[in-house]
């Protein structure tokens, strides 16, 4: 497997949808709704993502897609290489700001991350990953990190997850809240997810993400020393929803042990 060349192919990729989505805000964007009423999706979702699948099949047709919109693939394995896309993660962002959304993509080898992209659309800042090479923010390479208390901590939560929820104990994490630094909420799993490997989140964390707000997430942090797991401290699985959180080493464990207390749900 040429990952180079695959790299070269993907970065080319997002540029080139970069370019359309900053091309769609000169006409009326059409807006839906999916599982509810705040999960937004838009005309231009679905046709990025059309538009990366249409050439992924054409240029990789062994190579299998999964992405947020459903126009990929059925992917129920993680054999072969799986290309798992979110063609504008912050789509409410998207709407309401133009500004603070991302592409997101992660490309996997058997279950393995191998290259990740986040990309900043309106900043035009690109966050890229090659497994085991580093991980970069544009042409610069990115530092590792350097572990940190939680009393020296800026963390990414939802301040929902404050409040009285179903998934976990909203008292806990509000220690988590009083203790920390400070908090932030970008409404972009991949814009907080380039923050933490960029050093300007020290933690991130969700009650439910999707693979393919976590894909290429997950594999620039790996390159910059940080962790990735779900609220139990396991493994994100890459073809389900799940909690998660991702944080340099140190923190991570540090906060599943003082301030996680997950519900049966």
């Amino acid at each position: 497997m040429d990952w180079g060349a695959i790299d070269r192919y993907a970065k080319s990729l997002i540029k080139e949808a970069g370019h359309r989505i900053r091309v769609s805000f000169a006409g009326k964007i059409q807006i839906d709704t999916k599982a509810d009423a705040n999960d937004l999706v838009t005309d231009i979702d679905r046709e990025i993502e059309q538009f990366f699948i249409s050439r992924i099949r054409r240029d990789f047709p062994g190579h299998r897609i999964l992405g947020e919109e459903g126009f990929g693939d059925d992917v129920r394995s993680t054999e072969g290489v799986v290309w798992i896309l979110d063609p504008i993660d912050g789509t409410m962002n998207f709407i309401h700001q133009r500004r603070n959304f991302a592409i997101s993509l992660g490309i996997f080898a058997d279950g393995i991350g191998m290259l990740g992209y986040i990309y900043d659309v309106m900043a035009d800042d690109f966050y890229h990953a090659y497994r085991g090479e580093g991980a970069y923010r544009n042409d610069e390479r990115l530092p590792r990190l350097e572990p940190v208390a939680v009393e020296k901590a800026i963390i990414g939560i939802n301040a929902s997850w404050v409040a009285p929820n179903r998934y976990i104990d909203h008292e806990a994490v509000g220690r988590l809240v009083a203790d920390c630094r400070g908090t932030r909420s970008y409404g972009s799993a991949a814009i907080e997810l380039a923050h933490v490997a960029a050093g300007r989140l020290d933690a991130y964390l969700s009650m439910r993400l999707a693979p393919w707000d976590i894909a290429g997430g997950a594999v620039i942090i790996r390159e910059v020393g940080a962790i990735s797991t779900n609220l139990r401290g396991e493994e994100p699985d890459m073809l389900s929803s799940d909690t998660f959180i991702a944080a340099r080493q140190g923190l991570h464990p540090s906060i599943l042990d003082r301030y996680i207390r997950l519900k049966q749900t």
